[in-house]
């Protein structure tokens, strides 16, 4: 028996799955979503007086005077080292991050106030999260607490289709419209 003659359509079988599965799919799909949706095909970038200062999917870090504050985050926000920190809620490295991240005189704190996403890049808080910072931000920016909350309020975002997830704040988007609102 010839084995070439069966080798010859495996290989180029094979070869052929590669081109239609590793190649023009993919390509194919990347045209159409960028087509279809070019603002998150393109990472979803939010501007700021003409430069892009991030995106809408990936948290930062925000810790200034008179903005809102972003979630913990395992990796330092480092979205090439996206992770959690795998610690378990027994763990005593973990207890220890929660007790100096939690505002001393607070008796509860929403979780996301304290604990970290599980990527560690999540752009999203809580609305009670945000409500929580609302008196700070208002006393360090200047602006009043109506105006501030009447922000997060405007920049809330409900359920995705209205079932799924919670309400949520970007704290990028806030913080971008706090400084506008600011100047």
């Amino acid at each position: 028996m010839n084995y070439l003659k069966l080798i010859y359509p495996s290989v180029s079988l094979a070869a052929l799955a590669v081109l239609a599965c590793g190649v023009l799919y993919p390509l194919a799909i990347t045209l159409v979503a960028g087509a279809a949706f070019p603002w998150q095909a393109g990472g979803s970038p939010l501007t700021h007086d003409g430069n892009v200062v991030g995106s809408a999917l990936s948290g930062q870090n925000f810790t200034g005077p008179g903005c809102f504050h972003s979630r913990p985050s395992a990796v330092g926000y480092d979205a090439l080292g996206s992770g959690a920190s795998n610690l378990g809620p027994s763990n005593p490295a973990l207890l220890s991050k929660v007790e100096s991240r939690t505002l001393h005189g607070v008796s509860s704190v929403p979780g996301d106030a304290v604990l970290g996403s599980g990527s560690g890049l999540d752009p999203d808080i809580s609305v009670e999260n945000a409500m929580m910072q609302v008196p700070r931000v208002a006393a360090e920016s200047g602006l009043g607490e109506d105006t501030v909350r009447s922000l997060v309020q405007m920049h809330t975002r409900g359920r995705l289709l209205g079932l799924w997830g919670e309400p949520r704040v970007n704290v990028l988007e806030l913080n971008l419209a706090l400084e506008r609102i600011s100047k």
